[in-house]
């Protein structure tokens, strides 16, 4: 018994020993604006704001050109009051949300675990840039003297390829590239950039389809450069896309920790 007492205990192996865990690595504390906030997300910060931005000015633009189209649909403007045009312009709106925009957020859902954020929100700027050349660049020779049927299924792609795209994916986008500490302010910088694409879109608009006097119509020529900038506006969105917006289809929340950890042990 002796013997074993005068045993140090630094000679006696544990059965099972304490497995120490590895260092956890340092958490971020650099702040919003800092040089290496910039050099880690501020290409993302502006990706997402930059798209935002120019799919809201096309698809607040296009909201003010229902006005303008419906009006040409309503017969007998003189015998209409107020009740009965507003009523008769809701019908109108409610048949193209119906038709095009609600579809448009369905398809998304279906597609955006399929084949990602990034070509959905491609997808539609691409298509909506074809549809706004298309209606925008015969405009003036065609389409101010022949509001029909195919005009309007022309118009409603654009809310079906905006809902099926940008204004769909730039919501999500932030909501899933940024790590915790930053999403929410994230979000809202890429949001707030975004409505004032909306303000732009809304004014410059509203100049371009300005009526003529006594004719009641806008002005053509107007009308076919605002529509060729709508389409240039989703080509640059698509362009911004392309080159710049990382997908985050099959990526966690928690990876962005993992990204952001590796980062700042790695600095």
């Amino acid at each position: 018994m002796k013997k074993v007492l005068d045993v140090p205990m630094s000679e006696i192996a544990e059965d099972s020993p304490i497995r120490l865990k590895p260092p956890a690595l340092p958490h971020p504390s650099y702040p919003l604006l800092s040089k290496r906030f910039l050099r880690r997300h501020g290409v993302d910060l502006f990706c997402c704001a930059a798209t935002w931005f120019l799919v809201d000015v096309v698809f607040y633009s296009s909201n003010l050109l229902q006005s303008q189209i419906y009006h040409r649909f309503i017969k007998d403007n003189n015998d209409v009051n107020g009740y009965k045009l507003a009523f008769k312009v809701a019908r109108f709106q409610a048949i193209l949300a119906i038709s095009s925009t609600i579809p448009g957020y369905w398809v998304t859902v279906y597609f955006i675990d399929r084949i990602g954020r990034v070509k959905i929100q491609m997808l539609g700027f691409l298509f909506m840039a074809l549809v706004y050349f298309a209606i925008g660049i015969p405009y003036k020779y065609y389409w101010s003297e022949n509001i029909s049927v195919g005009f309007m299924a022309l118009y409603s792609l654009t809310f079906f390829f905006s809902n099926f795209g940008p204004n769909t994916t730039t919501f999500i986008v932030p909501a899933e590239l940024f790590p915790a500490r930053f999403r929410s302010t994230c979000h809202g910088i890429a949001g707030a950039v975004g409505k004032v694409g909306a303000i732009i879109g809304t004014i410059g608009f509203f100049w371009a389809s300005r009526n003529e006097k006594d004719s009641g119509k806008p002005n053509p020529v107007r009308m076919t450069v605002a529509l060729v900038i709508l389409g240039v506006v989703c080509l640059v969105g698509l362009l911004l896309t392309y080159f710049l917006t990382r997908e985050t289809m099959g990526r966690s929340l928690e990876d962005n920790e993992i990204y952001e950890d590796e980062l700042i042990y790695n600095t």
